[in-house]
This record gives C-alpha cells, sequence and structure tokens, in this order.
C-alpha cells in the first residue's frame, strides 16, 4: 500500500455501536473490525472492557506517517463536503464544522491508542486474506468499504472478502449497504444469492444511523 492512496476519515464508539446494533452484551464477544483504519473505535471498545482486533493495511504505517496523512488530507475533504453537504442528514450532526471536529477527535483518540497499543489489537492485513484461524472471532464488522465502494471493489472481490469474514468469525455485519452515489449497491443481491447457496443465515437489519442518505441498512450474516 502507498500511503499516498489512503484517505483516513475516522468514527467513533457511538457511531459504530448505531451502524451495527452493538449493545452491552456484544462486550462479552470477541470482535474483529475489517478496515477501521484511524477510527477510535477500538481505542474506546477496549477502554470499556471489549475484546477487539482491527485489521487494514494502514497499520503498517507508523502514527507520525498516519498522522501527516491526516493533516495533508483534512481540508481537501472538508471542502468536498461542504460541496456534496446535500447528500447527508444533518440531524445529530447538525454542521460540517461539526463534522470536522468529531472525526478529528476521533482520529486523535486512534493515534494516541495506536502509539501504546498492545500487540495483536492493530494488525496490518486486508480483505480477503485476513492471518487469522477460522471462527476464531464471534462477530466481524466491515464499515464503509464493502457496498460502498461498488464500482471500485468488483462482485467478485466482494464475494472473495465476505467469505473470508464468514471463515474467520461466526457472524458478519456490513454498513452500509448503499454505494457512494446514494443508490442500492448492485452487488447485494448477487451476495445475498451467494450466501444462501452456501446455506447462510441472511438478514438485512435497520440500523440506528443515517449520515449519507438512505444508509439506513446493515447485512447480517451466520451460520444456519
Amino acid at each position: 500500500m502507498d500511503l499516498k492512496s489512503v484517505v483516513p476519515w475516522g468514527r467513533s464508539l457511538k457511531e459504530y455501536q448505531d451502524m451495527f446494533l452493538l449493545n452491552d452484551s456484544d462486550l462479552n464477544k470477541s470482535i474483529l473490525g475489517c478496515g477501521d483504519g484511524p477510527a477510535c473505535f477500538n481505542a474506546e471498545w477496549t477502554q470499556i472492557g471489549g475484546k477487539i482486533v482491527s485489521a487494514d493495511p494502514i497499520y503498517q504505517f507508523s502514527p507520525e506517517q498516519i498522522k501527516s496523512r491526516i493533516e495533508e488530507l483534512y481540508p481537501q475533504i472538508m471542502e468536498q463536503m461542504s460541496k456534496t453537504a446535500e447528500n447527508y442528514v444533518w440531524s445529530n450532526i447538525k454542521t460540517v464544522s461539526d463534522l470536522g471536529k468529531i472525526r478529528m477527535d476521533a482520529m486523535s483518540k486512534f493515534l494516541l491508542d495506536f502509539s501504546s497499543a498492545t500487540e495483536g489489537r492493530y494488525v496490518n492485513s486486508s480483505l480477503p486474506d485476513l492471518p487469522f484461524e477460522d471462527s476464531q472471532f464471534d462477530l466481524a464488522l466491515c464499515s464503509h468499504y464493502l457496498f460502498l465502494y461498488s464500482d471500485q471493489v468488483s462482485e467478485e472481490e466482494h464475494l472473495s472478502a465476505i467469505t473470508e469474514m464468514c471463515r474467520v468469525a461466526k457472524e458478519i455485519r456490513i454498513y452500509p449497504l448503499i454505494a457512494l452515489n446514494g443508490s442500492k449497491s448492485k452487488h447485494i443481491e448477487p451476495v445475498i444469492s451467494f450466501l444462501n447457496n452456501l446455506n447462510r443465515k441472511v438478514s438485512l437489519k435497520k440500523a440506528n444511523y443515517e449520515f449519507q442518505k438512505g444508509a439506513t441498512q446493515m447485512l447480517v450474516v451466520s451460520a444456519v
């Protein structure tokens, strides 16, 4: 991975809880976050007693390198958000400025935790090749990668990634199910059909989160 290809944008524990319907009972589960990037979910979930591993190729870089990339791209991302503000729901997050503060706070918490985390909580790896045992985790989560980047990530890549998530975790949850342009991902139906053929239990559940307009559901997959 070239660091210049990375667009760091971190989300908080509260956002993960709302996106994936996480509750206190999930604190007893072993969780894998796929593609967590500079989110502070790992840091905050660990602080409240959760067991979590985050996997992302960005973790091959040092905290200083990641911080530098964040500072480099932040003004550009904020400018783009201002231009496309009509594509988002400004209810819990009121303004673009508020969004920037929330994201920077999350990424600052991540950097602090990443600098001092015990070995094994942040793993340099990416879908569809994860260095974990079969069914090692109770739950695997994937936020803002699969389905969202429907034009950039092929159907075959979706199937490979989701198959790998199903291998390492007893249950997987993926959010959101819409593409960057706000339309339903073209990969949803093929993925569901594929999983049904594997005798997996598949459902769509309403999330408690909507920032991008129309991003109201997550995909839940488990063994039958």
